[in-house]
């Protein structure tokens, strides 16, 4: 397989995708007021992100990517700046746009599965909410299960089932109802290292598959590069983009991928950033 070098490094307010962005943030801050003062988590984020996009965002320990994270996923209200997607912003003062938000699908370290429902019932669920009758709902989840390689495990609970066998279903469960942007926090994290492989192989596949556009916070820079088509560095808090590198290695990747020369610089390139900071 031929490898293609990477692709130049671009300023950090450059736009990523297509002609319009899909996700766009501006300006955003993040004040936190705690006992011994405030904590200022992120400032002047701007990022744009096209359809279809893989975008992963590394930095060191609390240099806000989670806080950016569940900014954009409708939970924590930026303190200034705006947040739109498809143009209409998620954030109306402190209100969560509901409407905005319903394209969205999230995906937690802690798959958070129900016990007591089986794998079909914890994937079909947010259908259930929307009132999807359940005939459907056991297509989809049948749909899912075969998506994200659980194929024979509908009538499964989640005790029984592995800890990426788990984070499998959750993911299930994400796109259960054709999410156009799915939000991961970190959600390998808690697998061991031949699991997290697997897995990362897993969501390259659905990625290409479902076509959401995927927002990734991962603490890996190896696992960032591999998945993304775009890495984005914040800097320790308060949190800003230091840089935006475009991974233009081909699709679909296998675990070779990590050993070309290629990936190698682009990991290296990150690491030498990070140990900047």
């Amino acid at each position: 397989m031929t490898i293609s070098a990477p692709a130049p490094r671009v300023p950090a307010t450059a736009a990523g995708g297509g002609a319009q962005a899909q996700l766009e943030v501006s300006a955003v801050d993040k004040v936190y007021q705690a006992r011994r003062g405030e904590v200022h988590a992120l400032s002047d984020v701007n990022l744009s992100i096209g359809k279809g996009e893989f975008i992963s965002l590394v930095g060191r320990s609390g240099c806000g990517k989670t806080t950016l994270l569940r900014i954009l996923a409708g939970l924590l209200a930026p303190s200034s700046g705006t947040v739109t997607a498809d143009g209409e912003s998620i954030w109306r003062g402190n209100k969560r746009n509901d409407e905005a938000f319903s394209q969205f699908g999230l995906v937690f370290q802690d798959a958070n599965l129900f016990p007591w429902y089986t794998v079909a019932d914890n994937i079909s669920l947010p259908l259930k909410l929307r009132g999807v009758g359940k005939k459907a709902r056991r297509a989809r989840a049948t749909e899912l299960c075969e998506l994200v390689g659980l194929p024979g495990f509908e009538k499964a609970y989640p005790r029984e089932l592995s800890g990426g066998m788990r984070q499998r279903a959750a993911i299930a469960r994400a796109l259960s109802y054709d999410p156009k942007i799915l939000l991961m926090d970190e959600p390998f994290g808690a697998l061991d290292a031949l699991t997290r492989d697997k897995m990362n192989l897993e969501l390259q596949s659905i990625h290409a598959q479902a076509g959401a556009t995927v927002v990734f916070v991962t603490h890996s820079i190896n696992e960032a590069v591999f998945l993304a088509d775009r890495v984005v560095l914040l800097t320790p808090r308060p949190g800003r983009i230091r840089s935006i590198t475009p991974v233009a290695l081909p699709r679909p990747r296998s675990l070779d991928t990590e050993t070309s020369p290629e990936f190698q610089e682009i990991v290296r390139v990150l690491r030498h950033e990070l140990d900047e900071e």
